[in-house]
C-alpha cells in the first residue's frame, strides 16, 4: 500500500509540468449511459482517480428558520450508510486509503472522492451509499451535533467569526446569504434526523449535478462510474428559488466591542458577476487593490509602510444571486481608526485614478503565471473541471484565459476601477477600537 501511495503521489506531482492549456486540451465532455453529463481528463500515468461534484443548493437550501442543516449533512454523510454503521464505514475507507469529503458552500453542496485505481470499486460503492442511503443514526447525529456546538461556542468569541457573521447578516438581511451557514447554537440544537433526510431528498438530484473526473479511466468506464454513484438519485431537486439581491448597508460602520488584543475590520461593497464583460478587468483591478498578497496597494500602505497589520486582503465573490467585493484585516486597537482611514483613502484613490501601466503589467504577469498551480495535481484539476462548468466558462477557458487577461487595457482597468470601487463600503469592526461610532 505504501508503495502504491508513493507512486500515486509521484505521478500526481508530475502533472505540475503540464500547463492549463495542455490540461484543457485533454478535457472530454462525456455522457453516462444514464444521461449524466461530466467532464473527464484521462491520466493513465496516475494510478488513482479524483472525482469532484457539486449539487446546486448548498446552505441556501437550509430551512429559513433552521440554518446549519446543510453543514450538518456534510459532516454526517460518512457517518454510516446502507448496512454500514459509522465505525464500519470509516474503517472501510481507511483500509483502502479512500478519501471522501463533503462541504456545504453557499450555492452548492460539494463533494469529492480520491482513490487508488485498484480500490476504485470499493470507493464508488461507499460514495454511492453515502449519497443515496445515509443512515443518520441517533448516536452519530448526537456526536456530530456536539462537535458542531463546540465549534460554534468557540467561534462565538472569535472576532473574525463575529465580524464575518455580522457583515453578511447586514449585507443580506432576510436573504439566504445573510444566514449563518453553520447555524447557531439554537438552530443546531433543534436539527433532527428528519431535517437531514429532507435536505438530502431536496438537494441531491441529477438535474443540477456538476461532475469532474481525472484519472486512469476511459470515457466508457467513467460513464459507468458516474451512473453507479449518482444513477439512483432523483431526477430533479425540490429547491426554492434564491432571489437576486444587491448588497445592503453601504455606508454603515458597525462597531462591536470585544475585549481582544487586536481589532478585526471587515469591509465590502458591490462586486461584478462572473459573466459580466468587465469581470476580467475587475479581477485584475482587485489584484492590484488588495488581492496581491505582497504587491497590492492595501498591503503596501497598511503593512509595508506603516506596520499596522500582518496581512490585509480583498476578494471578489461571485455567487448565483449576488456579487460582492469583501476585504479584511486585523490591527492594534489604538490604530484601528488610522487603518480604516488608509483603506478608505486607497479605495478612493484607485477609483479616481485607476492603476498604473506598471501595476497592470505586473498583475497580468502574475495572474497568468500562477494559474498553472491550479492544475498541478489530479485533485486540483478535478476541482477546476467542476468550477469552470459552474461558472459556464466553456471547456476551452484554460486555453483562452491568458488572452483574455492580455486583452484588458489600461483604459479598461481605469474604467472598471471606478465602477468597482467608487462606492461606499459596509464596514464591521470588532474589538476595542477607539474613537469610532458604536452599533451593537
Amino acid at each position: 500500500m505504501k508503495i502504491l501511495l508513493s507512486l500515486a503521489v509521484a505521478a500526481a506531482i508530475s502533472l505540475s509540468a503540464a500547463s492549463p492549456a495542455s490540461a484543457a486540451s485533454k478535457i472530454e465532455a462525456i455522457v453516462s449511459p444514464g444521461g449524466i453529463k461530466a467532464w473527464l481528463v484521462r491520466e493513465p500515468s496516475v494510478p488513482m482517480v479524483a472525482l469532484d461534484f457539486a449539487f446546486t443548493g448548498g446552505a441556501n437550501a437550509d430551512p429559513a428558520g433552521k440554518p446549519g442543516v446543510a453543514n450538518m449533512v456534510s459532516s454526517m454523510l460518512d457517518e454510516g450508510a446502507g448496512d454500514l454503521n459509522a465505525q464500519t464505514f470509516q474503517e472501510r475507507m481507511e483500509e483502502k486509503a479512500i478519501e471522501i469529503g463533503f462541504t456545504a458552500a453557499r450555492d452548492q453542496f460539494r463533494g469529492s472522492l480520491r482513490s487508488l485505481s485498484e480500490n476504485l470499486d470499493e470507493a464508488v460503492t461507499l460514495l454511492r451509499l453515502a449519497l443515496t442511503v445515509p443512515r443518520f443514526d441517533a448516536e452519530a447525529v448526537e456526536r456530530i451535533r456536539s462537535q458542531l456546538l463546540a465549534e460554534l461556542s468557540r467561534s462565538s468569541t472569535n472576532p473574525n467569526e463575529i465580524a464575518n457573521r455580522r457583515f453578511w447578516a447586514t449585507a443580506f438581511p432576510d436573504h439566504p446569504y445573510g444566514r449563518p451557514s453553520k447555524g447557531t447554537p439554537e438552530t443546531v440544537s433543534t436539527i433532527t434526523a428528519d431535517d437531514l433526510k429532507t435536505y438530502v431528498k431536496s438537494v441531491f438530484a441529477r438535474e443540477q449535478l456538476t461532475v469532474g473526473i481525472v484519472g486512469d479511466l476511459s470515457a466508457e468506464a467513467a460513464g459507468k462510474l458516474i451512473d453507479r454513484v449518482f444513477g439512483d438519485l432523483p431526477g430533479k431537486p425540490t429547491l426554492a428559488p434564491v432571489p437576486g439581491r444587491a448588497i445592503q448597508g453601504l455606508g454603515e460602520r458597525i462597531v462591536i466591542n470585544l475585549d481582544v488584543p487586536q481589532t478585526v475590520i471587515n469591509f465590502g461593497g458591490p462586486g461584478v458577476a462572473r459573466d459580466d464583460s468587465d469581470f476580467m478587468a475587475a479581477y485584475i483591478v482587485n489584484h492590484i487593490y488588495g488581492a496581491g498578497t505582497h504587491t497590492s496597494r492595501l498591503y503596501n500602505e497598511v503593512r509595508e509602510k506603516r506596520g499596522l497589520a500582518y496581512s490585509i486582503r480583498s476578494t471578489l465573490y461571485w455567487m448565483d444571486s449576488a456579487n460582492v467585493i469583501v476585504g479584511g484585516t486585523a490591527t492594534r486597537s489604538d490604530r484601528a481608526g488610522e487603518t480604516l482611514s488608509i483603506i478608505d483613502t486607497e479605495m478612493k484613490r484607485i477609483a479616481a485614478e485607476g492603476p498604473t501601466q506598471d501595476e497592470l503589467d505586473k498583475a497580468k504577469a502574475y495572474l497568468k503565471g500562477s494559474y498553472a498551480l491550479s492544475y498541478d495535481t489530479s485533485s486540483k484539476i478535478a476541482g477546476q473541471l467542476v468550477q469552470i462548468q459552474l461558472d459556464k466558462l466553456g471547456m476551452d477557458y484554460p486555453e483562452r484565459r491568458s488572452a483574455m487577461i492580455d486583452a484588458v487595457t489600461l483604459a479598461d482597468a481605469k474604467r472598471v476601477a471606478k465602477r468597482l470601487l467608487d462606492t461606499k463600503s459596509l464596514t464591521v469592526v470588532v474589538g476595542r477600537a477607539q474613537g469610532l461610532n458604536k452599533t451593537n
